[in-house]
């Protein structure tokens, strides 16, 4: 796990999000929806701010419920998104 990438999305959720909480307060296994509050509106916008933060796509097959439960499961998976990326880069 990145710790910029932490420190991004912890920012972008209260910021951009309007959550009331202090971004550093926001653990890595938070519930996004039960502990931080994300409504369905809240993870639309996360994942379209995601892809724009981090230059991903976040495709149907990765827009789960499960990649969006914490900060740190959401983490990986951009991680996961970004390597794939540069993998395929590479390959070209």
């Amino acid at each position: 796990m990145r710790e910029d990438v932490i420190e991004t999305l912890r920012k972008t959720i209260v910021n951009d999000l309007y959550v009331e909480i202090e971004p550093e307060k926001i653990g890595l296994e938070d519930g996004l929806r039960t502990v931080v509050g994300l409504d369905s509106i809240g993870f639309v916008e996360l994942r379209v701010l995601c892809e724009q933060k981090f230059n991903v796509e976040i495709g149907e097959d990765d827009y789960t419920p499960e990649n969006f439960t914490s900060i740190r499961r959401l983490s990986e998976l951009i991680d996961r998104l970004q390597t794939q990326k540069a993998a395929g880069k590479k390959a070209n």
